[in-house]
């Protein structure tokens, strides 16, 4: 069954956040903003198990980290800057604005995934503005269906988000993240949320996690990812966990 045949349908599950017929919870974590430090981003790389890493476009170590990812069997998004309500500094590379035209959306996205080996979907970094906007939200979606088989991860930055219901609309596999790890830098809140992502995956049989390449981030997933098996819980490729909605329908 292909992504594109069932993108409307599984959409709608994944929104509804329907409980899977698995017995055993499925956990998919995604770190994200890697691409600016070689070392933090070697460090994430070497997380145990199959994590899924977002890398920001035109960064000065992103096309390196993505090909290191690959090479080690991770999952590789582009973590594509969308505008945020309360920004400050200078725009990010590869950022996609309100007042863009639809052709310098369309060329900047196209420069962006280029920019990104290997990457297989997209994910959302920021967008507390973009993601509202529906006319935006529906290029964004044309842009990922005209590229073969790639997804899209909204990072939920606002409760506002309309970006699955668009990418519903347009036939774009999507779906959400349920749990920030490090929203709090320390290593006592990475473990409660962590805690957190478990309950949710328990009660629903799956959830997604986004981190950041923190050290009190690591740490905790270094200790902790090799623990979950024994606690009954997979640890999947986000790509596996959604080509596993579809299939199940």
């Amino acid at each position: 069954m292909s992504w594109r045949k069932t993108a409307l349908v599984a959409a709608a599950v994944l929104l509804a956040g329907q409980a899977d017929s698995e017995s055993r919870p499925r956990i998919a974590i995604i770190i994200d903003d890697l691409g600016y430090h070689l070392a933090a981003g070697k460090r994430a790389i070497a997380l145990p198990g199959p994590v899924t890493f977002a890398v920001l476009p035109e960064t000065p170590r992103g096309s390196e980290l993505a090909r290191l990812a690959h090479e080690n069997g991770k999952d590789v998004l582009l973590h594509l800057p969308l505008e945020a309500v309360n920004h400050i500094g200078a725009a990010e590379p590869g950022g996609m604005v309100l007042d863009m035209s639809r052709e310098n959306f369309r060329a900047t996205f196209a420069s962006a995934i280029a920019a990104v080996p290997h990457a297989i979907g997209v994910s959302s970094h920021r967008g507390s503005l973009l993601t509202r906007h529906p006319g935006h939200m529906a290029w964004l979606m044309k842009e990922i269906r005209t590229r073969e088989d790639l997804f899209f991860i909204d990072s939920y930055t606002t409760h506002h988000s309309i970006a699955l219901k668009l990418a519903a609309e347009e036939g774009v596999p999507a779906t959400k993240r349920d749990v920030f790890l490090d929203h709090e830098r320390s290593v006592e809140a990475v473990e409660r949320e962590l805690e957190r992502l478990k309950a949710k995956a328990r009660k629903r049989g799956h959830a997604i996690a986004i981190g950041h390449p923190f050290p009190e981030t690591l740490e905790v997933l270094e200790r902790e990812l090799p623990l979950l098996e024994e606690q009954g819980f997979d640890l999947v490729r986000i790509s596996d966990l959604l080509h596993a909605e579809w299939n199940r329908i």
